[in-house]
């Protein structure tokens, strides 16, 4: 099933006229595809489009897939935090509605796959609508993620790394509210604001001794033509009334920021350089394998390729 709904968009391609695309606003790359006469192709950046539909009153369908790299899904994805040396990819599809000029609504799922195909992947799904009025644009969505089957710790994909989530090998599943917003200084460069609140579940027996953990997180990004940065910070504590164990303290609280810089290449490349857990703070528990959660600081260069 899943593999079907990651390949929806792949089924409508013998039926309609499809433009490879995916502008940094992915609405309103759709609408630019709705506008091209059926023979012609809307070349706007990484990634697939397909219009289905537009009616007469302003309303389109479209669908949307995507393989990025994890540094880039970590900028739409700011609740959770992976590690980019784990070197993760992450394919999504999404369909698109116009609900007018203005107002769009969207459902997707999404998956990540690791370097090595016998860890288990993390498949997320989001629901929400954006309102774009040209400069600005602001939206919610509400999100999950989970490791289907999965009834152990994340493993260690590389030595000293734990290919877990928010620094937790434990991570069973999430779901967050999140809020974002982009205000266009040009037609080059713009603003991006996001803010999401949520819940993390923890396996049972996990290191910390509890069962959920309550998290916040803010990020704010600057692009100007090519050139993309952003910032992220993140906070984590016990949830109040949670499971207690022999380290459950609600005083604590494990908190991190992230550093990135994107380089969009003329040749469908990115290079993407920063460092993960840049500032932390909490007492992380030690353990045999290392500190959980993990806030080891983390610097990366990722290079991505579109074919």
């Amino acid at each position: 099933m899943r593999r079907l709904l990651l390949s929806l968009p792949l089924l409508f391609m013998p039926f309609i006229a499809a433009g490879q695309s995916a502008a940094s606003d992915p609405y309103d790359m759709a609408g630019r595809m709705l506008m091209q006469q059926p023979d012609q192709m809307a070349q706007v950046g990484p990634g697939v489009a397909v219009p289905l539909w537009q009616g007469a009153d302003g309303r389109w369908l479209a669908l949307q897939a995507s393989n990025d790299t994890l540094t880039a899904a970590q900028r739409a994805d700011a609740p959770l935090q992976f590690r980019a040396v784990d070197a993760a990819s992450v394919l999504s599809s999404d369909v698109q509605y116009g609900l007018g000029s203005n107002l769009q609504a969207h459902v997707g799922v999404s998956e990540h796959n690791w370097a090595n195909n016998d860890a288990p992947r993390i498949v997320g799904s989001e629901v929400g609508a954006t309102y774009n009025a040209g400069r600005y644009s602001v939206g919610l969505s509400l999100g999950a993620d989970t490791v289907p089957g999965n009834n152990a710790n994340l493993p260690r994909l590389l030595p000293g790394a734990t290919p877990g989530v928010n620094g937790l090998p434990g991570f069973d599943s999430s779901t967050q509210l999140n809020a974002r917003g982009r205000l266009a200084l040009d037609s080059k460069s713009g603003i991006d604001l996001g803010a999401s609140v949520g819940r993390v579940r923890l396996l049972p027996g996990n290191l910390l001794g509890v069962s959920t953990l309550d998290q916040k997180a803010l990020s704010f990004g600057v692009d100007r033509g090519p050139l993309s940065g952003s910032i992220v910070g993140r906070t984590m504590q016990p949830e109040a009334g949670g499971m207690p164990g022999a380290a459950y303290n609600p005083e604590r609280r494990w908190s991190s920021i992230d550093l990135g810089v994107t380089w969009r290449l003329p040749w469908q490349g990115q290079l993407s350089i920063g460092a993960q857990n840049v500032w932390s703070s909490g007492n992380a528990v030690n353990t045999p394998a290392g500190p959980e959660p993990d806030q080891a600081r983390t610097p990366y260069v990722q290079y991505h390729q579109d074919l």
